[in-house]
């Protein structure tokens, strides 16, 4: 797995509920060893975040710390309620759809795909060019602002007409067998783990958290009602809550012990 993706798990589950602190290198440097991870690689990894607005870093004495930035603590909160509060499988929906509409200068390439990669995590997929459809009411309002782009943009909440065939829109849409096939492997690699108790707990939960994250980031959870019978998330899920429940604590308790922390502020 990407160190990035393992310490952006690493924080959401160690750092993001815990206030605003930052974390001593050494003992991120400990933690991602337990799951494979140089540390040369934690390294150029936490640098490359700092780069990018994802941590901060603060030095205390001959130490450096690092802490998220706020930009980044809202992108974990968002993903704690996608992975904890947001079943993978979408059996309430009501039959609403939001659609985004786009007009983007050639020029704009990093704003396309910046906009395109953010439309993907939240939900989103191409109906045309550049008309994008989300099942549900999707509040995209935010994420259009803070890319610079709402006098390009037009987003509207709608129903299908009587004479649209869901079912085949949906397949026109989103490549479900490419999203099967994400969750079908999640279980094949995780199922046998789920009974278990001998495993380094805090590499466990780390690996499978960041996992999950990366299996359900391109699920736009679509109705349930217009997807085949076996569709596999919905066991890959239980396999996903049964681990982690058996985890997280264990991993809780490793981690207070690991971990040197400081204040952000007093960093």
């Amino acid at each position: 797995m990407r160190p990035q993706s393992l310490l952006l798990a690493f924080f959401g589950d160690h750092v993001l509920e815990e206030g605003p602190l930052c974390v001593y290198s050494g003992s991120i440097i400990d933690v991602l060893g337990r799951v494979g991870v140089g540390e040369q690689a934690v390294r150029s990894t936490l640098t490359r975040m700092v780069n990018r607005g994802l941590l901060q870093r603060r030095r205390r004495g001959r130490r450096m710390y690092f802490g998220l930035t706020p930009h980044a603590a809202q992108i974990l909160h968002n993903g704690r309620i996608r992975i904890w509060h947001t079943s993978a499988v979408n059996d309430d929906w009501d039959g609403t759809w939001t659609l985004l509409g786009f007009s983007l200068p050639e020029a704009w390439q990093r704003q396309r795909h910046d906009l395109r990669s953010r439309l993907t995590w939240t939900g989103f997929g191409p109906l045309y060019n550049g008309l994008w459809i989300a099942p549900g009411d999707v509040d995209i309002s935010e994420t259009v602002a803070e890319l610079g782009i709402a006098a390009q943009v037009k987003i509207f909440h709608a129903r299908a007409d009587a004479a649209t065939d869901i079912d085949v829109m949906i397949r026109d849409t989103w490549d479900l067998s490419k999203i099967a096939a994400r969750y079908t492997a999640f279980e094949k690699r995780w199922i046998t783990h789920a009974g278990d108790h001998s495993a380094d707990p805090l590499a466990t939960h780390l690996r499978l958290v960041a996992e999950w994250m990366g299996t359900i980031r391109t699920d736009p959870r679509l109705p349930a009602r217009h997807l085949p019978p076996d569709w596999p998330a919905r066991s890959a899920e239980e396999t996903f809550r049964r681990i982690a429940e058996r985890t997280m604590e264990p991993a809780r308790r490793v981690a207070a012990d690991l971990l040197e922390t400081t204040p952000l502020e007093l960093a």
